[in-house]
């Protein structure tokens, strides 16, 4: 289980992947955004490229403040250390979600720098939307479902290190030309980071507006407005949202008391934790988690 008391962040306030093996870089699992806050995975990046085969039902997804719809039998390729999130309509939405490390490809440096750089570095290739009508879009998803069903196999690593470098292999055919991303669309998108990041790394603490903005050396109605260019929603938003996710998961996984997880995440008390709970999930803290034992 992750431990959900504890949130890893990078120097670059990038997130440090929790991989379901220690010794071998990669996040395998099937999810649910009904589990989530207002059905939504708060926006995040890392150096892993991200892999989304959609099970059941429909999931938006964003990548740079591009936003798209994904169904079942449809999917996403994330490249590496792009902004993105999910959310959904709070349909059920079920999915394969699969992170890899491009490190895992890099036997040598003649595949490193030949076929692994110049498709983690195009700036035009920060993700494809994966259709079943189009046959190597298809063998990915393929791939990424395999991946999915082979985890507790005894070769898993040597299966799905085949797997990946097939992936990349499709991915690299249909690379496309490099353009240059203008320079504003590039500041925004890093200082949107500093942002999350400080959020991300801050959210136990009391966090205002100003400190937000702060973290990034910009002005708070800058910060509101990149807030809600990239992402749709407000700073503050933001982090009620995600506290709401982290005391989602120390519901599901730990034994602390509201009260606790309350404070854990940044809220001031339990009843005004109790009250916002309930208006996102529709449902109290206690009732999410005698719900999420039953799943179990």
């Amino acid at each position: 289980m992750i431990n959900s008391d504890t949130i890893l962040i990078n120097d670059d306030r990038s997130e440090r992947v929790k991989y379901n093996l220690s010794d071998y870089l990669i996040y395998v699992n099937k999810n649910s955004l009904s589990d989530v806050s207002d059905c939504a995975v708060t926006a995040h990046w890392h150096d892993e490229i991200e892999l989304i085969a959609i099970l059941y039902g429909n999931m938006k997804y964003n990548v740079n403040g591009e936003s798209f719809t994904l169904s079942a039998g449809e999917g996403v390729f994330v490249n590496s250390r792009q902004l993105h999130y999910s959310f959904s309509d709070l349909s059920k939405c079920e999915y394969i979600c699969v992170l890899l490390h491009p490190l895992s490809l890099c036997a040598t440096h003649y595949i490193e720098s030949t076929y692994i750089r110049p498709v983690i570095s195009n700036n035009e290739f920060t993700y494809i939307i994966l259709s079943s009508d189009e046959k190597w879009q298809k063998d990915i998803l393929n791939c990424t479902e395999k991946i999915y069903e082979i985890y507790s196999s005894k070769s898993f690593v040597l299966d799905v290190q085949s797997l990946f470098y097939r992936i990349w292999g499709r991915l690299y055919e249909h690379l496309p030309d490099v353009n240059v991303r203008t320079a504003r669309d590039n500041y925004q998108l890093t200082v949107l980071r500093d942002m999350i990041g400080f959020i991300q790394k801050n959210y136990s603490d009391k966090i205002t507006l100003n400190d937000i903005a702060y973290s990034a050396n910009i002005g708070k109605s800058s910060c509101c407005a990149i807030f809600k260019n990239y992402l749709n929603q407000t700073p503050v938003g933001y982090l009620t949202n995600y506290r709401l996710n982290k005391s989602a998961l120390m519901l599901r996984e730990t034994d602390k008391t509201i009260t606790e997880i309350a404070l854990l995440s940044g809220f001031n008390g339990s009843s005004y934790f109790t009250e916002i709970f309930g208006r996102v999930f529709s449902m109290s803290p206690t009732e999410y988690r005698k719900k999420q034992s039953l799943n179990d």
